[in-house]
């Protein structure tokens, strides 16, 4: 697990390898991610938007733009924390995630940009 705190707001990372399936002539590898954002401040923040870059061992980048997380803009109170699974798929074995969320600090409503950590993706075979 990888975790990282910024301005107040903890978020934890966990990854696993779901296994490989192939799309015409080129092998796929599925990976999951569990993510758990937890409040720390004394006020409550509201989550509105993400930012991913997602990069392989094949030295693809893709980044992801939306809002929310898997559909929702979780409000997390002080004390309270919001957990999602979501998944990516890379054409090597390996690769890595990192990025951030939009989120607001709703009495001030100041905007936050809150940092995820760089997590590793590693299908199992193929580290040494």
């Amino acid at each position: 697990m990888v975790q990282q705190v910024t301005d107040g707001i903890k978020v934890s990372v966990e990854t696993a390898y779901e296994g490989c399936f192939q799309r015409g002539y080129q092998l796929h590898y599925s990976f999951s991610y569990t993510i758990r954002i937890h409040n720390q401040r004394k006020r409550s923040v509201k989550l509105f938007s993400r930012f991913w870059k997602i990069h392989d061992a094949l030295n693809d980048t893709e980044i992801v733009i939306g809002e929310g997380v898997i559909g929702e803009q979780p409000l997390l109170n002080p004390g309270q924390s919001h957990t999602y699974s979501s998944g990516c798929v890379l054409l090597a074995p390996v690769g890595s995630m990192k990025g951030h969320y939009r989120m607001r600090d709703l009495p001030e409503n100041e905007e936050m940009k809150v940092g995820i950590p760089t997590f590793q993706l590693h299908a199992g075979f193929a580290m040494n």
